[in-house]
């Protein structure tokens, strides 16, 4: 385990950071795991919850190396089950409701797509933890970009309903995607530190993969959307709020409750 020697300002730009990938992993990880047990076939249910079961795995990781770098004593459920909405810092296309079972995947793919970048950066980082927990999420991350990108193909190019379905979800979701690339000063901090990638330096090659499985789906990309979403500065839609009232319920009504 790595101990943190950053400055007061780094260590603050360091918890922020790791803060946004494990809010992001947990959201997305609970957002999957309401499929469980509605899926439109079996296969489908397993492999949904696998990928959740994964991405809460990750966020495990990164909240309880948040709760280190904040040294006030919250560990990986306080930060989990304790926080209201605007406490929380993922993406904002993250928080979205699933949907029918073509939108997930549109989300889905997206955040995939934007998750492989962003640890095979990691792999790099000079803070070790970091690149430790990278090294573990990127084999799964690879295996769920593989998994929804197939779906999106045979959807896509599939009847033309569930091409139009997924169609409309890409078009309705496309907006959120911006917020990705958007560098802040943490990220310009960690990026000057060598802990985290430049965003700038993502983005294209995020694209090129967004483009070369669209174009197999025989879908359009959308238009570019101005930045409108601040997910990870804390504002969030609607829909962050009703999620986490439900996520967060057992702990809420019977504090330090355990198994």
């Amino acid at each position: 385990m790595s101990t943190v020697t950053a400055s007061q300002p780094d260590r603050e730009a360091l918890f922020r950071y790791v803060l946004r990938l494990g809010d992001t992993s947990l959201v997305l990880g609970q957002r999957l795991a309401e499929w469980v047990g509605h899926s439109p076939a079996l296969e489908e249910d397993l492999g949904l919850a696998n990928l959740s079961l994964d991405l809460v795995g990750q966020a495990r990781l990164l909240l309880t190396y948040a709760g280190e770098i904040e040294g006030q004593g919250r560990d990986e459920d306080a930060l989990a089950f304790l926080r209201d909405a605007p406490a929380f810092v993922n993406l904002t296309l993250a928080e979205q409701p699933n949907g029918d079972f073509g939108r997930t995947i549109v989300r889905q793919f997206l955040l995939d797509a934007w998750q492989l970048e962003v640890y095979e950066g990691l792999l790099h980082s000079s803070d070790a933890r970091l690149a430790g927990i990278a090294a573990k999420a990127i084999k799964e991350t690879r295996y769920h970009f593989r998994f929804s990108s197939g779906w999106l193909v045979r959807l896509g190019d599939g009847t033309d309903e569930s091409h139009r379905r997924v169609q409309d979800a890409l078009n309705d979701v496309w907006r959120f995607t911006t917020e990705m690339f958007v560098a802040d000063e943490v990220d310009a901090t960690l990026a000057a530190a060598g802990v985290a990638p430049d965003l700038a330096e993502l983005q294209p090659r995020w694209s090129a993969r967004i483009d070369e499985a669209l174009k197999e789906a025989t879908l359009m990309r959308p238009a570019p959307v101005a930045y409108q979403w601040h997910g990870k500065r804390g504002v969030h839609t609607e829909h962050l709020g009703h999620m986490l009232s439900e996520m967060q319920h057992l702990q809420r009504t019977y504090p330090g409750a355990q198994w």
